[in-house]
């Protein structure tokens, strides 16, 4: 026993200087703990951890062995938690809790596309009527449909409308993606659409505004370069995507080039890298400054402002504040004579963006950066350690290249899998072709650009990057045409992505031989992946759509109709088919009857809008699913539409003779996001 308290206290000794990098990782597992429960903690459960903090903090301040690691590591998690907890309650804002059919007016804050390519505006300063007593939502999202296409909305416009809303939506099946927490954070209350021109109330104001300086940088920019390409250049320039076509936006998600529109740590680093090279440079040239003043440190401040003003510009979305926070401790590392970019750079901008915003660790975009970025300064930092590259010196830059493409696309597709349900085949060779011309032809030909506008001579800078962006869309376009360019994922079980994660961190960042237990996680997170059990029948929230896995995929039940939930079923499943294809997988091609059998159980489905009578002949081992209320009783189980109310999604897993039902409510619980009809 006291062998092994040695070793540890030993192994936690040997890792003394490498601690800090796993701050942000102990503040993530604190994070992730409160958004897993399926309660929303009270304040004496809150305020009973804080007090539990204290002890831990005084004794990592008192011990002076290696054990002082853990009261801090605990110290951190309680931290997460907390955090999490009150940004949950800092966002809380009204929306609407029934469906709503009327008169809308806000203010338009943003302007973008749906996926059906539809252009959406947000509102804010929300006026609703017909709601009694009870508050407009902060925000809404609208559609624009029908005769509202041709309408323009203006930033900062106040417009009213005629539109159709309803509350956010929750998991289309238990486990899968939660709108509701997504749109909570955004204290987004409502979203819907509308098929009427809207009306102008209130001009946007004549002042100067960065919304308006946004815009028409977007405009001037689409005059210049039209059609594809100049909603490209708008887009990655001041994050104006409402001319963005839904069609290129799929060839680059396709080819894992979809990074190179967000304006996120590429976009930034490109930025920075080529300010401050100007900077230094120009001063370089100068004799009298350059041995006057630490020429790189001033660099490195211009190139700060510089990502300030971006990231105003841009919109300040919450991808381009998590690059601003990593380009910015970088920045300022070198004005501090600190190597720029380490694993403790990487910590540092993984602790700001969590303390400030604890719900990014669910999305996306926090888990394929950081991935990438981690596993990239890990790479070279190995490669550094030795002697030198067995290359010549001209091909290091094109073996870099390679390298960094190869290393971030291996880090982040196991998160683009999980995500999206797929990967690019061919995302490396159209990496390495579009993303040189986008660091050396189109972001500094955009620097350019900027610098030369207030003398109305921009044009033949954006002229430049017209031809970059030409050629990415191009590389693009050519390999999303190659058959098999995308494929498809099955979705994996929730438990995966932590023990990826926290394995591949293991082995990152633990010092010394012990590193190599890292791999147990991944593999344990690649196994539970690959032996993911779908369920046999999903039933979606309004019990309108069914779908039965079958020997040849999943078959729905609709043709169409609840098209989202669909989609996201057929995509969880690995099977991205058309929701008509999955309709013809159906056996017998009747409406009303048994719709499938699974095991001996058979699934019966009723989608009449007439009386339902007793023509439904279900055993006590079968299931009815009705799209409206039945009132006789049958021998079966009945689901419908009240049920579901209660219930949310429902997925149901055949066992033998037995049927196990898992709901949405019951893998989420009480939480602050959920409607109170499905707060359990």
């Amino acid at each position: 026993m006291l062998r092994s308290v040695a070793f540890l206290e030993g192994t936690l000794r040997g890792q003394s200087g490498h601690l800090f990098h796993w701050c942000p990782v102990c503040l993530a597992v604190g994070i992730g703990l409160y958004f897993s429960i399926r309660f929303e903690p009270d304040q004496a459960l809150v305020f009973g951890l804080l007090a539990l903090a204290v002890p831990l903090l005084i004794w990592a301040g008192l011990d002076r062995s290696g054990f002082a690691a853990i009261p801090t590591a605990l110290t951190l998690v309680i931290a997460g938690f907390t955090l999490a907890t009150w940004r949950a309650h800092e966002v809380a804002a009204p929306r609407l809790d029934l469906p709503y059919n009327g008169l809308v007016a806000g203010r338009v804050i943003d302007i973008d596309r749906s996926s059906s390519d539809a252009l959406r505006v947000t509102l804010d300063q929300v006026a609703m009527w017909d709601l009694g007593a009870r508050s407009p939502p902060e925000r809404v999202r609208v559609s624009l449909h029908g005769k509202a296409e041709g309408f323009r909305p203006l930033p900062l416009q106040h417009i009213e409308m005629r539109a159709r809303l309803a509350p956010p939506s929750g998991p289309v099946e238990p486990g899968g993606f939660d709108f509701q927490r997504h749109a909570w954070f955004q204290s987004l209350g409502a979203l819907g659409y509308t098929r009427a021109p809207p009306r102008e109330i209130t001009a946007p104001p004549d002042r100067l505004s960065v919304a308006s300086v946004r815009f028409a940088l977007s405009e001037g920019i689409r005059k210049h370069l039209s059609g594809d390409v100049g909603a490209v250049a708008a887009a990655i320039t001041t994050g104006d995507r409402s001319h963005l076509r839904q069609s290129t936006t799929e060839h680059l998600r396709t080819t894992n080039l979809a990074h190179l529109l967000a304006i996120s740590g590429l976009h930034m680093g490109l930025l920075v890298g080529v300010v401050f090279a100007g900077l230094r440079s120009v001063m370089a040239l100068c004799p009298c400054v350059a041995l006057h003043i630490p020429v790189k440190k001033y660099a490195a401040g211009g190139a700060l402002l510089a990502a300030a003003a971006y990231l105003t510009l841009s919109g300040a979305s919450i991808a381009t504040e998590r690059a601003f926070v990593m380009a910015a401790v970088a920045l300022v590392a070198v004005m501090l004579d600190r190597r720029a970019i380490s694993m403790r750079s990487v910590a540092i901008a993984a602790l700001i963006v969590l303390v400030f915003r604890p719900e990014s660790l669910l999305s996306p975009g926090f888990h394929m950066s950081f991935a990438a970025t981690t596993a990239l300064v890990w790479v070279f930092g190995v490669l550094r350690s030795q002697a030198g590259w067995p290359v010549p010196g001209w091909l290091k830059p094109v073996l870099a290249l390679c390298i960094t493409s190869f290393v971030a696309g291996a880090a982040t597709a196991p998160f683009a899998g999980a995500h999206f349900n797929g990967y690019a085949a061919y995302g490396l060779p159209a990496n390495l072709l579009a993303v040189p011309i986008m660091g050396a032809v189109v972001m500094p030909a955009a620097v350019v650009a900027s610098c030369l506008a207030p003398l109305g001579l921009e044009g033949l800078a954006l002229t430049v990057m017209g031809w970059g962006l030409h050629w990415i869309l191009w590389v693009a376009a050519f390999f999303a045409d190659l058959e098999g360019a995308r494929r498809a994922v099955v979705a994996p079980p929730g438990a995966v992505l932590p023990l990826i994660t926290l394995g591949a961190l293991f082995v990152m960042l633990w010092i010394g031989r012990l590193k190599s237990f890292g791999l147990v996680p991944l593999a344990l997170g690649g196994w539970l992946w690959v032996s993911v059990e779908r369920p046999d029948v999903l039933i979606d929230e309004s019990s309108t759509l069914v779908g039965v896995m079958t020997e040849a995929g999943r078959a729905l039940s609709k043709p169409r109709g609840q098209g989202f939930a669909a989609r996201v079923w057929l995509e969880n499943d690995g099977d991205p088919v058309k929701q008509l294809e999955a309709f013809e997988r159906r056996g017998g091609g009747q409406k009303d009857a048994v719709f499938a059998y699974l095991d001996g159980h058979a699934i019966w489905v009723e989608s009449s809008k007439k009386k339902l009578d007793q023509k439904v002949a279900c055993r006590s081992s079968d299931i009815l699913i009705a799209s409206k209320e039945v009132r006789q009783s049958f021998p079966c189980p009945v689901i419908t539409p009240k049920t579901m109310a209660k219930t949310g999604a429902l997925a149901i897993y055949v066992r033998g003779d037995s049927l196990e039902f898992v709901s949405v409510a019951e893998t989420r619980g009480t939480r602050l996001w959920l409607p109170p009809t499905q707060a359990q």
